[in-house]
C-alpha cells in the first residue's frame, strides 16, 4: 500500500499538509490538519516532499531591486479569526468500507463524529442506545471548528435503530443563553440505507445530521414580582394558605329564585334563568376547589328549561364524572346529583 499511518500528507484541493492517522479500507485514510481529522480518499492527498523540494531552490536568483511607489504600496490587511463560515454543530457518520469474498464493497462500521462548526466551544454528554438501551456514553467538550471522534458502531447494529442523545452547554456560561440543551437523534435503518447507496455514488464520505444552527438563548421569565402585584392593589394569596382563601363549598345549592335573592318580581325569565345558571357556576367550581366528591342541585320541575341548561353545561364541564336526575324522597325529580373526578 502507498501510504502507512505516520505518513505526512499533502491535501490537494487545499495544498495544506497533515499526516495520516488511520487506513480506513483501500481507498480511503483518515487524515489530520492542524488539529482537524477527517476522512480523504486516497488519490485526493499525496506525498509533500516533492512540493518542498520545487518550493525551495538551493541557489536562489538574485533580482534587481524594483522600485516602489508611495502610492504603490498596499494598506494593511486585518487577518480576522473569523473568516470560517458558521455551519452549526452536527453528529457526522463515516461509513467504513471493506471487500467482501465476492470483491463486493461492503460497510463494516460506521466512525461517528461530533462536529463543530460554530465559534463557541461545548460540553457535552452524548449517549447512545439501541432498542432504546444505552449501549455508550461519555462526557467531553469539544473546541470550536473542530471534528471529536467519538466511536465506532457495527453496520449490523443499524437494524436496531440505534439512536443518540446529546446534552449541549456552553464552556463559558452566557447569563443570556440557555444553562444547557439536549438535543436527540434516531436513525431509521431503511434511510440510512439509501444514505450510504447516495453516498457511493456521489463519491462522498460523510452523512451529516445537524444537531442545531445556534445555541438557544435562556427562556425568557415571565414571573411578577409579588410586591408589584401587592402595590398595584391586588390581593396576594400564600399558595400553601390558599385554602384559607376559598369560600367554603355546599354539598346541595338550591337554585329557585327566592332563594337566590330577595327581589324578583321585576325580572324577566330570562333574566331570572341568567341568574340562576351564574350562582350554579359558582358553587359548582367551590365544590371542585374544596375536592368535594358529590354535589346535589335543586333546580325543580316546571318546565324544564333550567335543569335542561343545567345538563348541558354538565356535559362539557371538566372534572365532572357523571350525573344522576332520579326520584328522591327528598326533592322528587327536581333535583340533579354531580360527581367529581379528581
Amino acid at each position: 500500500m502507498k501510504y502507512q499511518v505516520g505518513d505526512e500528507i499533502l491535501v490537494l484541493h487545499s495544498n495544506e499538509e497533515g499526516r495520516i492517522i488511520e487506513i480506513m479500507n483501500d481507498t480511503m485514510v483518515m487524515i489530520e490538519v492542524r488539529g482537524v481529522k477527517f476522512p480523504a480518499y486516497m488519490d485526493q492527498i499525496d506525498f509533500p516532499y516533492f512540493k518542498r523540494f520545487t518550493e525551495k531552490k538551493l541557489f536562489p536568483e538574485k533580482k534587481a531591486p524594483q522600485k516602489i511607489f508611495v502610492d504603490q504600496i498596499p494598506k494593511e490587511k486585518i487577518q480576522k479569526n473569523d473568516a470560517k463560515e458558521e455551519e452549526g454543530v452536527l453528529l457526522n457518520l463515516i461509513p467504513k468500507f471493506s471487500l467482501d469474498d465476492f470483491n463486493d464493497e461492503i460497510v463494516e462500521s460506521i466512525k461517528i463524529y461530533l462536529s463543530n462548526r460554530t465559534r463557541v466551544g461545548y460540553q457535552f454528554v452524548y449517549e447512545q442506545a439501541f432498542s432504546g438501551a444505552v449501549d455508550f456514553s461519555i462526557e467531553s467538550t469539544i473546541a470550536p471548528f473542530t471534528d471529536f471522534y467519538i466511536h465506532d458502531i457495527p453496520f449490523a447494529s443499524v437494524n436496531d435503530s440505534p439512536s443518540f442523545a446529546i446534552d449541549f452547554s456552553l464552556m463559558e456560561p452566557h447569563k443570556k443563553k440557555a444553562a444547557h440543551f439536549e438535543t436527540q437523534l434516531k436513525l431509521k435503518p431503511k434511510q440510512l440505507f439509501q444514505k450510504v447507496e447516495v453516498l457511493k455514488e456521489d463519491n462522498k464520505t460523510t452523512i451529516s445530521y445537524p444537531l442545531f444552527e445556534t445555541y438557544p438563548d435562556k427562556a425568557e421569565d415571565n414571573h411578577i414580582a409579588i410586591d408589584v402585584l401587592r402595590n398595584a392593589g391586588y390581593k396576594v394569596y400564600d399558595v400553601s394558605k390558599i385554602k384559607q382563601n376559598i369560600q367554603a363549598a355546599r354539598s346541595v345549592i338550591d337554585l329557585h329564585i327566592e332563594k337566590i335573592m330577595d327581589q324578583h318580581s321585576h325580572l324577566s325569565n330570562a333574566e331570572i334563568l341568567q341568574f340562576q345558571l351564574e350562582e350554579f357556576e359558582k358553587w359548582l367550581e367551590l365544590a371542585q376547589l374544596n375536592n368535594l366528591p358529590s354535589m346535589v342541585i335543586i333546580h325543580g320541575v316546571g318546565k324544564g328549561k333550567l335543569k335542561a341548561e343545567i345538563h348541558d353545561l354538565l356535559k362539557v364541564k371538566k372534572g365532572v364524572k357523571q350525573f344522576i336526575n332520579q326520584y328522591s324522597d327528598f326533592y322528587g325529580y327536581g333535583a340533579t346529583e354531580v360527581f367529581f373526578e379528581y
